[in-house]
C-alpha cells in the first residue's frame, strides 16, 4: 500500500516553500488512550468536559474521519511510530509485563528517523513496544524518555484509582498477597522510568498527569533553548482504566471519567500553552487516540459517538475497543499550528494514524526508510487545507474481537466498509460476540448508515456494482503484503524480564517500608543517588 505518486508529488511540491521559510517544525504528537471519537465537545454535544481541545479545535483543524491503526494499544503505536500495519512490523497483539521482545529492531521508528534529521526526541508516557534489553524507548530513536513501560492496568498501586472491578492496592509487606481478581495484577508494583532507571515503583498514579505535563514542558523548553527542532512523543495515561482519583468530588454529570476526560483536557491545554510559548510559532501539535473506548468498563469507558455498531450490538458484545466496528478505531483528531494549519476547519479526508510517520518525515526533510513499504501517506495537503482526499483504501487488522491478531479483517473504500469477519469484544454486560466469516463480504454505506446497521442487500445493484472494486483492493492489499519486507516480534515471556527496581520485595518496591534504600537492578542504569523519588 505504497505512496501514490501523484500525492507525494503535490505534497512535494506544496511543502518545500514552508520548509526553506521557516526551517524544521517542531512536531508534539499526543496520543490519548481509549479514548472516544464522542468525548470531545467538538465532535459531539453532549461532551461538555473538553474546552481546551475544543479551542484546539476552534484554532486549527478537525478531522473527523480519522482512524487508529488499530484498536488496541501495542499494534496501534508501533503503527503509529512506523507508519506500518502490524502484519508488516510484526507487532499483531499486546506485549505483556514478562514479555522478552517488542517491537522488532529492524523496524525503524520515526523518532530514530528524526533524530538522524537533527532533532530532539522525546518519548513522555506509556510505550507499550517493549521494555527489556534494546525495545526499551531510549534504544528507539528517543533522546530523553519518563513513563511506564506499558498500561497503567499492568501492575498493582498504591493508588489503584478506580476500575471494574475494583483493584486492591500493592502488598506492603513480605508475603504475597495473591488475590485472584479478574484484570487485576497485585503481585508486582508498577514502574516509572526516567530514561533506564526506575525512579518510583509503584507509580504514584493520582500525580502521573502532573508529572507528564511537567516533564513535557520541560522538555520542550530545554530543546527550544537548544535551538534545535524539537519531536515530542507524548502517550498519556487517560483514559484508559484505572481512572485516576479526582482531588474533589466530581460536578460532571459524567462522574469519574468525566472528572478524568477534564483532567486530560487540562494537561493538553497546558502543553499547547507551553508550545505557543516556546515553540517560536513554528509547531505543530497532532491530538489523536489510540483506539475506541473500552465498553467493558460500563461508565468508565469513553463515547463512540455515532458509531454504535449497531449490528453486531444487536448479536452479542461490544463493537468498539479491540473490533474492527467505527467506534473501535474512529478515533478523535486535531492539528493545530498557526498560521499553517488552517482554523476552524473540519476535514471530512479518510486518515489514519499510520500517516503521522510519513507525514512529519516529509515536514522535516528527511527520507522514509528504505527497504520496505509503508500503509500511511504524506497528509500535509490535507494538513494545510490544499486538499481533503486521504486514503482511497484503508485497511483494518484484528484487534482480538474476533479472528487471528492482525488479520485483515475489514477494509474500507470511500463510503464502503467490507467486513470478511466480524465479532464483538467483551460488553460491559459480560457478552462477547461471536466470530463470523463473511464470503462474499458484508457491506455497508457509511454515508447512510453511519451506525453500521443495515448492511447492503447482496441483492442489489449497490452491492453488485460496489463488490468487484472491494474485491480487487482487498486481494491488492493481500499481495502487496505477501511481497513486503515483513517483521516478526518476539512475544515470548520469561519472568526475568519484569521491571523491578528491588526483586527482594514482594511487589518490587523501590524501598521496602524500614529497609535500606535498594540496589539497581542490573538491567538498569544508575542515574540519580538514590533510585527513587
Amino acid at each position: 500500500m505504497g505512496t501514490p505518486v501523484l500525492v507525494l508529488a503535490v505534497a512535494l511540491a506544496g511543502l518545500s516553500a514552508p520548509r526553506a521559510a521557516y526551517g524544521q517544525p517542531n512536531f508534539i504528537v499526543i496520543l490519548a488512550d481509549d479514548v472516544g471519537w464522542g468525548d470531545l465537545g467538538a465532535n459531539w454535544a453532549e461532551t461538555k468536559e473538553t474546552p481546551h481541545l475544543d479551542e484546539l479545535a476552534a484554532e486549527g483543524t478537525r478531522f473527523v474521519d480519522f482512524h487508529s491503526a488499530a484498536s488496541t494499544c501495542s499494534p496501534s503505536r508501533a503503527s503509529l511510530l512506523t507508519g506500518r500495519l502490524g502484519v508488516r512490523n510484526g507487532v499483531t497483539h499486546n506485549f505483556a509485563v514478562t514479555s522478552v521482545g517488542g517491537l522488532p529492531l529492524n523496524e525503524t521508528t520515526l523518532a530514530e528517523v528524526l533524530r538522524e534529521a537533527g532533532y530532539s526526541t522525546g518519548a513522555i508516557g506509556k510505550w507499550h513496544l517493549g521494555h527489556h534489553g534494546h525495545h526499551h524507548p531510549s534504544f528507539r530513536g528517543f533522546d530523553y524518555y519518563f513513563g511506564i513501560p506499558y498500561s497503567h492496568d499492568m501492575g498493582c498501586t498504591d493508588t489503584p484509582g478506580y476500575n471494574l472491578p475494583p483493584c486492591p492496592p500493592c502488598p506492603q509487606h513480605g508475603a504475597a498477597a495473591r488475590v485472584s481478581r479478574k484484570d487485576c495484577y497485585t503481585e508486582v508494583a508498577l514502574p516509572l522510568f526516567e530514561n533506564l532507571t526506575i525512579i518510583q515503583q509503584p507509580v504514584n498514579l493520582s500525580s502521573l498527569a502532573a508529572r507528564y505535563a511537567e516533564e513535557a514542558a520541560r522538555f520542550i523548553r530545554r530543546a527550544s533553548d537548544s535551538g534545535r527542532p524539537f519531536f515530542l512523543y507524548l502517550a498519556l495515561a487517560h483514559m484508559h482504566v484505572p481512572l485516576g482519583v479526582p482531588p474533589s468530588p466530581p460536578t460532571s454529570g459524567r462522574g469519574i471519567y468525566g472528572a478524568s476526560l477534564s483532567e486530560m483536557d487540562a494537561l493538553v491545554g497546558r502543553i499547547k500553552q507551553v508550545a505557543d510559548r516556546h515553540g517560536k510559532g513554528n509547531t505543530l501539535l497532532w491530538f489523536t487516540g489510540d483506539n475506541g473506548p473500552w465498553a467493558q468498563k460500563c461508565e468508565l469507558g469513553g463515547r463512540p459517538g455515532p458509531f454504535v455498531g449497531a449490528w453486531q450490538r444487536q448479536r452479542g458484545g461490544s463493537s468498539a475497543k479491540q473490533t474492527t466496528w467505527e467506534g473501535g478505531h474512529r478515533v478523535p483528531a486535531l492539528a493545530y499550528w498557526p498560521s499553517h494549519v488552517p482554523a476552524k476547519r473540519t476535514s471530512h479526508a479518510l486518515l489514519s494514524t499510520l500517516d503521522i510517520f510519513p507525514t512529519l518525515v516529509a515536514l522535516a526533510g528527511a527520507a522514509l526508510p528504505p527497504n520496505r513499504r509503508f500503509d500511511g501517506l504524506d497528509v500535509s495537503p490535507v494538513l494545510f487545507g490544499w486538499s481533503d482526499v486521504g486514503h482511497k483504501v484503508l485497511l483494518h487488522p484484528n484487534s482480538g474481537a474476533a479472528g487471528k491478531d492482525g488479520e485483515i479483517e475489514t477494509l474500507r473504500l470511500a463510503q464502503y466498509k467490507a467486513f470478511y469477519t466480524t465479532g464483538g469484544a467483551m460488553a460491559c454486560d459480560g457478552s462477547i460476540g461471536p466470530a463470523e466469516h463473511h464470503r462474499p463480504p458484508l457491506i455497508f454505506n457509511l454515508d447512510r448508515d453511519i451506525q453500521e446497521q443495515e448492511p447492503l442487500d447482496v441483492a442489489s445493484g449497490e452491492y453488485r456494482a460496489v463488490l468487484p472494486a472491494l474485491s480487487r483492493a482487498y486481494a491488492q492489499a493481500l499481495q502487496d503484503i505477501a511481497t513486503d519486507n515483513v517483521s516478526l516480534a518476539d512475544y515470548s515471556r520469561d519472568p526475568s524480564a519484569t521491571p523491578c527496581c528491588d526483586a527482594r520485595h514482594v511487589a518490587c518496591r523501590c524501598r521496602a517500608p524500614g529497609a535500606p534504600a535498594a540496589a539497581p537492578h542490573p538491567r538498569t542504569e544508575r542515574r540519580a543517588p538514590r533510585l527513587c523519588l
